[in-house]
């Protein structure tokens, strides 16, 4: 098979939510992107294997870059969904304490929530309501992203591994496997799981990406009832915590976990995840008490060592623009870090306009849900 060299302005490395969502911002500003998707389709990483929470950031720490990243994208979000047709359940979310040190830490989210200019509710009983919070299919919502890149000028390439980084004139040349190139002058590597690999590539060690794993357990809803809103626990220093909530086709799901691990390709469920995620589960929903499960996933987050959020220019090669350590909130702060690459994108000289807004191309019949389809990749991956 001949080579072939392909020369761009921008080649964003990687096809889930926020690589996509970097290809629309700036393709609406008047930049024709190159997105490079190592697998055979978008969103096969975390961004198809996680909740499907759109969050406010009611609970982010104030003054943080992830935190004003997602309020942003809460800003711009509406607007896209309305013209993407991206299908989205606005349930809103309740946080119920179950004791009194529980209500103070409720009460310490409350306040951060208002410090953020996020709408709550502090309850009587201590319960904190959060009207904002929604669910989406995050498969759709990255597609609709790239479909809206597209109808901009940009170009999605699926099973286009970057194996090769190296500077060439005022740019750079990104060596794809199977032996083709792209030349850009900037390069925004948005790798995932393998972000740290990437900035090696270009001699940036500056950070390195460990794999969290975050199982699910789906259910029916459970004695015919449906659930209206998310369930959130109390978090804790380190997670979130075992939270339910509804999917957009009705059905009920439980988890995530929180357990590092160091293998990237491992994305099966483990036989630990039911009794780590079923006890706090019930406690909030206590229908789920004896409810079998229909489906189990496992999402891999890329969480950083010691890093969050590591977005800038690489100090070892200044056309590499990382987007790295993104964790469990690039869905909900997509847009949001979008617009703030974009920026970045024409520090480093590249012309970047005024936004215009894209309209993507009506979305395709889906052919699975889902949440189906990140559960065949648990059932492969077993």
């Amino acid at each position: 098979m001949a080579r072939s060299s392909t020369d761009v302005s921008v080649a964003v490395i990687g096809g889930g939510v926020v690589g996509v969502a970097i290809a629309h911002a700036l393709a609406g500003r008047g930049v024709r992107a190159l997105v490079l998707e190592a697998e055979h389709e978008l969103a096969r990483g975390a961004s198809g294997t996680n909740s499907g929470i759109l969050h406010t950031g009611f609970d982010s720490v104030p003054g943080a870059l992830e935190t004003g990243l997602i309020l942003r994208s809460a800003q711009l979000r509406d607007a896209f969904l309305e013209a993407a047709g991206v299908p989205i359940l606005r349930c809103g979310a309740t946080l119920a304490p179950r004791s009194a040190e529980e209500a103070r830490t409720v009460a310490a989210v409350a306040a951060a929530a208002r410090e953020n200019g996020v709408e709550v509710r502090l309850r009587e009983d201590g319960a904190l309501d959060v009207p904002g919070e929604a669910v989406t299919d995050p498969v759709a919502y990255t597609r609709a992203l790239a479909r809206a890149a597209v109808a901009g000028g940009g170009e999605i390439r699926t099973g286009a591994r970057v194996a090769a980084i190296r500077r060439s004139g005022k740019g750079l040349t990104l060596g794809l496997a199977g032996g083709n190139s792209v030349t850009c002058r900037v390069a925004v590597n948005c790798a995932g799981l393998h972000a740290d690999a990437i900035a090696r590539l270009a001699g940036d060690e500056s950070f390195a990406i460990f794999p969290r794993k975050g199982e699910f357990l789906l259910f029916d809803p459970p004695r015919g009832s449906s659930l209206e809103r998310i369930l959130l626990p109390v978090p804790t220093k380190r997670t979130k915590g075992v939270l339910v909530f509804p999917t957009i086709d009705g059905k009920v799901v439980a988890g995530p976990t929180a357990h590092d691990q160091a293998d990237k390709s491992d994305w099966s469920v483990r036989g630990e995840a039911r009794a780590e995620i079923l006890p706090h589960a019930v406690a909030m929903l206590p229908a789920l008490e004896g409810a079998e499960p229909v489906a189990s996933w496992a999402g891999l987050r890329p969480a950083g060592r010691g890093a969050n959020y590591v977005i800038g220019a690489s100090a070892a090669c200044p056309r590499l623009i990382n987007v790295a350590a993104i964790r469990s909130t690039g869905l909900s702060a997509s847009l949001g870090i979008a617009e703030h690459v974009a920026a970045l994108v024409g520090r480093a000289g590249i012309a970047v306009g005024a936004e215009q807004r894209l309209r993507p191309a009506p979305a395709p019949v889906a052919d699975e849900r889902w949440w189906e389809r990140a559960a065949e990749r648990g059932r492969a991956a077993a």
